[in-house]
């Protein structure tokens, strides 16, 4: 069986290789290598897909008979897929195969999976380091001290001290894989928890919200974990905004067409909004003079939420065990097409 490793610097060719290889012992794995360049080249829409490395003339090149794709970034396009007859299945190393198009594979008798899960619990980690971090304005802190060497007393008082999570009320917009485990340790921090999902059925952690604007009325905190459809595209515009507290927090480690960029840019400017954590943007990555460089309280980070060794550890044996079970003759256990 020829396999095509098209890994990057995050999910290496090497992390592939040795999963394959655990994966499929014998000796009928041939296995083929692509470096595709993210993240040091920031992915984007490519044809018809979302969020991909621009390499389609380098991938259908390394595709040459080969019958399975291990990647993360490679653009499974129309164009990618007629030109590559003998590819039978793609194992894309992410949560969600945005980077195929799915229908066409579908067509040619391609199978498709991915590895739902595999960086909820790195991304709910980082979610509560940038909650934190916009809430006590540690950033600010820092850059106070190490900036200007100044010793700034200002950060102490009753006006610009920070919110605890203690007792706070906290929203949660939606209740996967990262959004669930986030609402669990939020519980932990002594949170007022609530959750908003209409597609979750079943007990949460903390209270269920009947609907959105209820649970906005009520969040000091909204963190945002919906997948981005056209449903969720600018689902927290300007009357979303407006319903917040004065004074509440937003964070964003989802994606960034879920909020409309100018809104919450003016309800920081206006201090409607305390302050903001933003790790995922509608452009990726935003453009030089942005206005969000110039609006106060905002936490910035680029896109890194999902980013741990581990992350990538795991997502390479999670997806080499799905072409083990190719291998074998079984039944997939996250196949799309």
């Amino acid at each position: 069986m020829r396999v095509l490793a098209a890994g990057d610097h995050f999910v290496r060719n090497s992390l592939i290789a040795e999963a394959l290889r655990h994966d499929i012992t014998d000796a009928s794995l041939d296995l083929t290598e692509l470096t595709l360049p993210w993240p040091l080249e920031p992915f984007g829409p490519v044809a018809e897909v979302e969020e991909a490395s621009d390499s389609e003339d380098a991938l259908i090149a390394a595709l040459d008979g080969v019958e399975v794709c291990v990647t993360q970034m490679a653009p499974f396009t129309e164009r990618v897929l007629a030109a590559a007859p003998a590819l039978r299945m793609i194992a894309v190393c992410r949560s969600w195969p945005v980077n195929i198009n799915v229908a066409a594979a579908r067509q040619r008798g391609v199978r498709v999976c991915c590895a739902p899960g595999r960086n909820a619990a790195a991304t709910a980690e980082f979610t509560l380091g940038v909650m934190l971090a916009a809430l006590r304005r540690i950033p600010d802190a820092h850059n106070s001290l190490t900036g200007r060497g100044h010793w700034d007393g200002s950060y102490y008082t009753y006006e610009h001290s920070g919110t605890e999570l203690e007792d706070t009320p906290v929203g949660v917009l939606g209740y996967g894989a990262v959004g669930s485990r986030v609402a669990r340790v939020l519980g932990a921090f002594g949170a007022q928890v609530e959750v908003y999902d209409p597609y979750v059925r079943g007990d949460v952690h903390g209270l269920r919200a009947p609907t959105l604007e209820a649970m906005l009325s009520r969040s000091r905190v909204l963190t945002l974990h919906a997948r981005l459809t056209a449903e969720t595209r600018g689902m927290i515009g300007p009357h979303e905004l407006s319903l917040l507290p004065r004074g509440a927090v937003l964070v964003n480690t989802a994606r960034g067409g879920l909020v409309d960029t100018h809104a919450l840019c003016d309800a920081l400017d206006s201090g409607h909004l305390a302050a903001a954590a933003l790790d995922t943007y509608e452009e990726e990555p935003p453009r030089p003079g942005s206005r969000l460089f110039s609006t106060p309280n905002l936490v910035l980070t680029p896109h890194v939420g999902g980013a741990s060794r581990a992350v990538a550890q795991k997502a390479a044996a999670f997806i080499a065990a799905e072409v083990g079970r190719y291998a074998r003759g079984e039944r997939l256990a996250h196949a799309l097409a």
